[in-house]
């Protein structure tokens, strides 16, 4: 009876690892690999922490923060957000995993063979399958002859791993294809251990080998990338993806591992050093998406693409203008923010105070929060008056004694300078809770300014975004609102991108079960770094990407 029981699920661990593929070659000489969207939460993979090396920290410009006094421990915040907002669509998209599974309406898709026909110059495309518009994912080779593995092609990461043959003791390496070493005549041992933490989704555990990449056609020589074999968390065992292929810049690669898009560049593969995103968007279609790499497809936009140049090199960085909500301006950031383009992110996400807006502007369920309310309550008018009178906004709140005097958002965060004083973390007995409550109130009360509200108008709208605060489990919207609701809208390189209510509002189930979710969540990275802003998948879907690594600058055109 015990053999019976073991030789079972053996079978279904074969059967749920197997995949078809087919090769698929257009008359433009472009070979095409299809990758397929899943419905799993981006959660599921965090970023691939590197070591607090000196000279990764001065590159990226933190040497100088620590987070919440934690001494000798430098981090990266715009790493931490990201990993938070990960953690937050883990937990959002658990009911759209579940809403998928019961709909059990998954296409025939087949999976694209590898080929390693390149069309002439240099260029190759990798096609994305769509899976409920929630992930995209695609199939690369490693080894000689190629071992086929489905990737998350990740702008906010570094590194590629893939499942090792060596991972005995995980249960989700049991539902994945792994890496065997021996049957590629191209591998070459390394053995560097390596651990990539998740944060809260896991970790994974594992040594650096080097091997033959093949990426739609294009051949990566000695490429260095990480066999798993250990995947703490049950994360990993529901991932319908086998590892990751990271598309961001060296600065954040783990051990300082050279990236698989640096070695094309080097290797001559691509003819232009430029990779682009067009991701589909429509989930029933055939096409789910595209990568190209060494340039564009221009069947893909419209019109010309606009260009803003990358400020920092860790992930592709850019600076922001104008945030505005139904083609108003909110004030959030008309002096420049922050902003990444990532493709490991399905969602939008940004600064709590400019989310809760967007959620009050289109109706979206949240939660409210005990001490804004609070604050609005007891020192509205007061903090009114001060903006009034011309008190510079950064003072009001320590003007009323709810903040240190001086105090900046990034100290109420927790974050403090490793140079200068440590902050204090409450003012006579009054919480740093409160502190950033009143940053926010007055965030929101100078947007009312440019409107030109009363004060009583404003004081009631700043009441009612206390109660509209972004929920991490995610925010539903009435579905039968959507026509009616505002665009909104992001200023970069000096055009207005607009997302319309049917781009940035996620879908899940079908007929009288359908919900609708905000394709927006919150992160709060204080100054100097923040504000800050990520553009996942709601963004590069109605938006085609171009990353242009020779000249370090990012260009956005609308998809066709």
């Amino acid at each position: 009876m015990g053999r019976r029981r073991t030789c079972g699920i053996c079978i279904i661990l074969c059967i749920i690892s197997v995949s078809t593929m087919l090769v698929s070659a257009g008359d433009d000489g472009l070979f095409r690999i299809a990758l397929k969207k899943r419905p799993v939460p981006k959660g599921l993979y965090g970023e691939l922490w590197p070591k607090s090396t000196s000279e990764n920290e001065a590159t990226l410009g933190y040497a100088s923060v620590r987070l919440n006094g934690a001494a000798g421990r430098k981090v990266d915040p715009v790493r931490e957000a990201v990993n938070q907002v990960r953690v937050n669509e883990q937990r959002m998209f658990v009911e759209v995993a579940a809403a998928e599974k019961r709909r059990k309406s998954y296409r025939s898709r087949r999976w694209a063979r590898e080929d390693h026909s390149l069309r002439d110059g240099q260029q190759a495309v990798i096609e994305l399958k769509n899976y409920a518009n929630v992930q995209y994912v695609g199939q690369i080779g490693v080894g000689n002859p190629a071992q086929n593995f489905t990737v998350v092609f990740d702008t906010g990461s570094s590194n590629l791993w893939v499942p090792s043959a060596d991972c005995y003791f995980s249960l989700a390496c049991y539902f994945h294809p792994r890496y065997v070493s021996g049957r590629s005549s191209a591998y070459k041992e390394n053995g560097t251990p390596v651990a990539l933490h998740y944060g809260p989704a896991g970790a994974i555990f594992g040594f650096y080998s080097e091997d033959e990449v093949t990426v739609g056609g294009l051949v990566v020589k000695n490429q260095e990338f990480i066999e798993a074999t250990y995947e703490h968390g049950f994360t990993f065992l529901a991932a319908k993806f086998d590892g990751i292929l990271g598309l961001g810049f060296k600065e954040i690669s783990v051990e300082g591992s050279v990236p698989v898009w640096y070695n094309m560049v080097a290797q001559g593969l691509v003819k232009n050093p430029t990779f682009s995103f067009w991701l589909n968007r429509n989930a029933n279609d055939g096409e789910g998406g595209e990568i190209v790499f060494g340039g564009d497809d221009p069947k893909h936009y419209k019109g010309s693409h606009t260009y803003t140049r990358v400020t920092r090199k860790a992930f592709w960085q850019f600076e922001m203008g104008d945030f505005l909500i139904g083609g108003r301006s909110t004030g959030i950031c008309v002096d420049g923010c922050a902003a990444i383009a990532h493709s490991g992110i399905s969602l939008v996400a940004g600064p709590i105070c400019a989310i809760a807006q967007i959620h009050e502007q289109i109706g979206a369920t949240g939660v409210a929060n005990e001490e804004c309310k609070q604050v609005v309550t007891g020192y509205g008018e007061k903090m009114m008056e001060l903006l009034k009178t011309k008190t510079p906004p950064a003072q009001v709140c320590s003007r009323i004694g709810l903040c240190a005097s001086d105090r900046t958002r990034g100290s109420s965060a927790g974050i403090e300078s490793v140079a200068g004083e440590a902050g204090t973390s409450s003012v006579d007995g009054m919480s740093d809770a409160l502190c950033n409550a009143c940053e926010m109130a007055v965030t929101w009360m100078q947007s009312e300014f440019v409107q030109n509200r009363t004060k009583e108008g404003t004081l009631e709208y700043v009441n009612r975004l206390c109660h509209h605060m972004p929920s991490p489990v995610g925010s539903y919207v009435d579905c039968r609102r959507i026509d009616s609701l505002q665009s909104i809208s992001f200023s970069i390189g000096g055009r207005i991108f607009e997302l319309q209510p049917e781009q940035y509002i996620l879908k899940v189930g079908e007929g009288f079960l359908t919900r609708c979710i905000s394709g927006f969540t919150a992160l709060e990275i204080p100054p100097p770094i923040g504000p800050f802003w990520i553009l996942g998948e709601v963004f590069m879907g109605a938006y085609h990407t171009i990353f242009d690594y020779g000249k370090m600058k990012v260009g956005f055109a609308d998809s066709a």
